[in-house]
């Protein structure tokens, strides 16, 4: 487990303030290219993101298959409400409804409640040259 420090230089990245918060707010565990879809943050960004908030105990990871799903770990658990403040008082709120937004249309995307498809926002597929 992770010191108070590390938790708070975990915390101190906004890109990781709006995950832990769509992770923390989410009704079923989102896998990386839901999160990258939902946050419009290149897939390699949102791994080292999960990374680092999975050594500070704040994000758990599930695999199941190719599929690798996040969900809230022990420490997050443990202060969900005082995160949950956290991160209404840090990202903007504007930030906050578009990310939730892009999320709650990824997840629709869901077969069987799993995702399937992998990343399926323009910008990102521009951006990966897959567009």
């Amino acid at each position: 487990m992770s010191t108070g420090i590390e938790i708070l230089k975990a915390l101190a990245e906004p890109t990781r303030l709006r995950m832990l918060r769509l992770i923390l707010t989410s009704p079923a565990e989102p896998c990386a290219c839901e999160l990258a879809d939902a946050l419009l943050e290149p897939p390699t960004d949102v791994s080292r993101h999960v990374r680092v908030l999975k050594f500070t105990g704040l994000v758990k990871e599930r695999r199941e298959g190719k599929w690798v799903y996040y969900g809230p770990g022990p420490v997050a658990v443990r202060r969900k409400q005082a995160l949950l403040s956290l991160c209404e008082e840090a990202v903007q709120p504007s930030q906050a409804a578009a990310d939730r937004k892009r999320f709650r249309a990824r997840l629709k995307l869901r077969e069987s409640g799993k995702c399937l498809i992998g990343i399926q926002n323009p910008v990102l597929l521009k951006q990966l040259g897959r567009a």
